[in-house]
């Protein structure tokens, strides 16, 4: 339950920690959860491998593909005609943005369990400032165990890191796997890896590789600025966001509640008697926060995490301030009663 206050997530070393989870393969684990369930990958073997293709200029390439086909050493980029002819078997899909879109926004309404702090990354990422948040989850190991749990739950695969800055942790989550990055270590860290983990244009990846800077530990090594006049500021600028010596600005997607409270449950529960009786120990938390501002609350929301990975979002306006449990509490009795059969699954 919460209010909301616009607010801007800056990365870097100063006690900042960003979590990046990329889902690579969203476009295909979207098509299988919707024809076989959360479980698909249970039967999908009895199926061909699957290919998304999307048009660029007058050729259909492979935008995605799933485990399987990326097993065939089929890839991203190439074209579907070439693909199909390696291998005749697998199914070929058009891609579908918009639906890929929609599923990652409503992940990261579902990453608000973590925090309210969560921006787009991309058409397959998400960022997240867990800056004071980890130990809600039993650390930062245990955090990225839990959602990479509850999203293979979903059916989604996923890569997770946490490092100091947003660079460190998205170079960690595509390069590494799922790994906590220590704080100060991110030299250390981006040292053997390629430079297309910085974040850059592909071309001025081709054009380090063909000068023998082939890991980014040799680009650290070279002087600045001749690189920075081959190859653009960019260059300069990715490294120093990576390494926290620049401060990135990331954009919370949605506002940044004032004062929240939240319950975690150990079991699910389906009963609206007992999100109810849930509603008014937030309502209780909220009140105590609200008396030593000596305030009250003119706007709450109630966010309701869903054991399917769905989001239920039941908001209140009042006239007046108010911070009385009961009162908070029957005007959320109200909407529960409204929304009826949109809650019916198990609370998390």
């Amino acid at each position: 339950m919460n209010a909301h206050l616009d607010n801007a997530m800056p990365t870097g070393p100063a006690g900042r920690r960003i979590l990046s989870l990329w889902l690579p393969y969203l476009s295909t684990d979207r098509i299988w959860r919707q024809r076989l369930g959360r479980d698909w990958h249970m039967a999908s073997s009895a199926f061909p491998p699957l290919l998304v293709s999307r048009r660029e200029g007058n050729v259909q390439v492979v935008a995605a593909l799933d485990r399987r086909a990326e097993a065939l050493k089929l890839k991203r980029g190439m074209g579907v005609a070439d693909a199909r002819a390696m291998h005749p078997a697998v199914e070929i899909v058009e891609a579908d943005p918009e639906a890929d879109r929609r599923l990652l926004e409503a992940l990261a309404d579902w990453c608000d369990r973590y925090t309210p702090l969560v921006a787009l990354d991309g058409v397959d990422g998400l960022f997240l400032d867990i800056t004071g948040c980890s130990h809600l989850f039993g650390g930062e190991e245990a955090l990225v165990e839990d959602m990479a749990r509850r999203l293979a739950e979903q059916g989604l695969a996923a890569r997770i890191a946490i490092a100091s800055t947003a660079g460190m942790a998205w170079a960690a989550a595509r390069f590494c796997g799922n790994v906590v990055v220590p704080a100060g270590a991110e030299a250390d860290w981006l040292a053997p890896l390629p430079p297309a983990a910085l974040r850059l244009e592909a071309t001025v990846c081709n054009g380090l590789d063909s000068v023998g800077l082939h890991r980014i530990g040799a680009v650290m090594a070279a002087p600045r600025a001749p690189l920075v006049r081959r190859f653009g500021k960019e260059l300069a600028l990715r490294l120093d966001q990576a390494l926290g010596r620049l401060d990135e600005a990331l954009s919370p997607r949605l506002p940044v509640p004032e004062l929240s409270a939240e319950r975690r449950l150990a079991e699910p529960i389906m009963e609206t008697g007992d999100i109810e009786r849930i509603v008014l120990l937030l309502a209780d938390s909220l009140r105590q926060s609200l008396e030593r501002r000596e305030a009250g609350a003119l706007g709450l929301q109630l966010q309701l995490f869903r054991v399917d990975g769905v989001v239920a979002r039941l908001s209140v306006g009042l006239s007046r301030p108010a911070r009385e449990p009961d009162r908070i509490a029957g005007l959320f009795r109200e909407r529960l009663a409204a929304a009826g059969a949109s809650l019916d699954a198990r609370v998390v």
